[in-house]
């Protein structure tokens, strides 16, 4: 473990090329101890069958800091101020009684029937932002695509206006960078304060003008006897939200440059269509949106391949480390659209496992798809190293993603 490079797992440079150093930790250090930039100790897990158990065992890893914290670690944790508050204590953070009854709220709007009504809703706006794009010549694929597929499905899906969805994406792209500086809440505290204050209001105007959204079913919602409170209200528009569109741009959006770089395997969907469900699965294990699971602490010390993990300490499982690793994928490196049995983590695994994945993959099929048949001579218009990756814990993505769209 000493000879390992000491990383910022939050910075870009990191978010650029992380699977060396995963690939170091699966095979030196399984259970490697980091720190965060706001000083907490982090471990990371990194081998599929760990990950895997972590995801898997709530006895042992809780979700709720609080349920494992001692009250000398609580202590220590970083002050959240008042106003964060609801956002600290989501369907993310919960085990349990808890976490079933928030889930099952979910369950009774975010229907799969629901989400197979959105198929047509998603190929139209595919449809669509390509021929704008065709027109212009080029296109930023995450600006100009990736992001407005899944941001105008779940503003829709939740009753968000039009005018004020790019909104919504700056205020969850604040809150995913105040996890990757000590400083950022500072100046991401009024973005936070700004989103909630809309919320509310929108949570008021559905109370006393319903509509047919997702915000009105939340606020009807009961669940033995029990309404959502409005801090809950908050948390769980806050999470669908951020769920709802952030991975799955990262999803189309790294999917697409995975292709781009890869343009046997790009050449091979296009030829073969039918290909496409697969095609996601695989992406998903090569990309993986989710770069690491959210956090969980240990309710009691563990031992895991010879090391301690105190109780009360963060783990986090690193799905983009168990994705690629050698004892579950044969040549895990390489880009396969044709792999057997894609058993990825990319959505998880047990009591957590994404509500949103359905959803998820709807978009990605058909972005993706529709991509690879309009656009077969698009390319790269910058080169693989210039491009920026943003920084934060959690989730993996590009800031932009420049091309060419040839003749």
């Amino acid at each position: 473990m000493n000879n390992l490079p000491n990383v910022n797992i939050v910075s870009r440079e990191f978010k650029a090329n992380p699977y060396p150093f995963y690939a170091r930790l699966r095979a030196e250090a399984p259970v490697y101890r980091t720190v965060l930039p706001d000083k907490q100790p982090a471990w990371l897990i990194t081998r599929y069958d760990d990950v895997f158990m972590v995801l898997k065992d709530e006895q042992r890893f809780t979700k709720d800091r609080t349920a494992a914290m001692s009250a000398q670690q609580l202590a220590k944790t970083p002050w959240v101020p008042p106003m964060f508050r609801p956002l600290s204590r989501t369907i993310l953070d919960t085990d349990g009684v808890e976490h079933a009854r928030l889930r099952g709220l979910i369950h009774k709007a975010f229907t799969p029937r629901l989400i197979e009504q959105m198929r047509d809703r998603v190929q139209s706006l595919s449809s669509e932002l390509l021929a704008t794009a065709t027109q212009r010549g080029k296109m930023d694929l995450i600006g100009d695509y990736a992001l407005p597929i899944p941001l105008t499905i779940i503003s829709e899906i939740l009753g968000i206006s039009e005018k004020d969805r790019l909104k919504f994406h700056r205020w969850t792209k604040t809150f995913i960078a105040l996890t990757a500086s000590n400083n950022a809440l500072l100046w991401g505290l009024p973005r936070v304060v700004a989103m909630m204050g809309y919320l509310k209001r929108i949570f008021k105007a559905r109370r006393t003008d319903p509509h047919d959204d997702l915000i009105t079913a939340l606020v009807q919602a009961e669940e033995d006897g029990q309404r959502l409170t409005e801090d809950e209200l908050l948390a769980m528009v806050f999470v669908l939200l951020i769920a709802g569109h952030e991975t799955t741009v990262n999803l189309i959006g790294s999917g697409a440059l995975a292709l781009l770089e890869h343009p046997d395997q790009m050449r091979l969907l296009r030829q073969k269509p039918e290909l496409i469900k697969n095609a996601i699965e695989e992406l998903l294990r090569y990309v993986s949106p989710v770069e690491q699971a959210t956090e969980r602490y240990a309710r009691e010390a563990v031992t895991l391949h010879g090391i301690t993990i105190p109780q009360g300490e963060m783990v986090l499982a690193v799905i983009a480390s168990a994705n690629r690793d050698e004892q579950q994928f044969a040549e895990p490196d390489r880009l396969d659209i044709t792999r057997e049995n894609v058993k990825h983590l990319a959505f998880g695994q047990g009591a957590h496992y994404c509500v949103g994945a359905p959803l998820a993959r709807l978009e990605g099929q058909i972005a993706l798809q529709t991509l690879v048949e309009r656009m077969p001579n698009m390319g790269l218009a910058t080169t693989p190293q210039a491009l920026r990756w943003r920084p934060g814990l959690t989730v993996r993505g590009l800031e932009a993603l420049p091309v060419a769209i040839l003749g």
